[in-house]
């Protein structure tokens, strides 16, 4: 795939956090082969023994999850998905970006990493939180700096009694259904 690239792996210096060896790097359910997965503080790597590979920065990462479904994929996995386009695709898009009227709708790369060792996953995946929560979005409406007005619970509990004040003689024409 021409978006692979030739470059060094990230190493102590860019905060690494996991490396896992013969791990399958899946982009949009075509294999790319077996490599190295690399889960830095300043990225997410993957190079296979050729040293050939790809990096993913954080800010791009949508979501990341263990998938144990094997209705999903045969394979448990570390699955990430990207607001990106990569692989053969980005050249399509160029074309079908002028058909679509739609501005609001951004590209979308699922990747799939499959460890040999699928009991790494769990070390993987918390790699990937501790590093993720390095790079918050700046978009995020629920980061912890909010300035809004917050809702206080203890002051509307459902609780409250109307205090509205009766005016005097206001129900004396309803009808009683008895």
């Amino acid at each position: 795939m021409s978006f692979l690239k030739s470059f060094p792996p990230p190493g102590p210096a860019e905060g690494l956090r996991q490396q896992q060896p013969d791990t399958e790097a899946v982009l949009n359910g075509k294999g790319l082969g077996t490599g190295t997965l690399y889960i830095a503080e300043s990225r997410l790597s993957w190079l296979d023994g050729s040293g050939l590979g790809f990096s993913l920065e954080y800010p791009t990462i949508s979501l990341h999850a263990v998938s144990r479904d094997l209705n999903a994929y045969p394979r448990e996995h570390l699955y990430v998905m990207v607001n990106a386009k990569f692989g053969e695709e980005s050249k399509e898009s160029v074309a079908d970006e002028e058909e679509d009227s739609d501005d609001d709708v951004e590209p979308i790369t699922e990747f799939r990493f499959v460890p040999s060792d699928k009991s790494a996953l769990e070390a993987m995946f918390t790699a990937m939180c501790e590093c993720q929560a390095l790079h918050p979005d700046p978009e995020d409406e629920d980061s912890d700096d909010y300035d809004g007005d917050e809702y206080d619970v203890e002051a509307h509990d459902g609780m409250e009694v109307d205090t509205t004040p009766t005016v005097a003689g206001q129900f004396e024409d309803a009808d009683v259904d008895h």
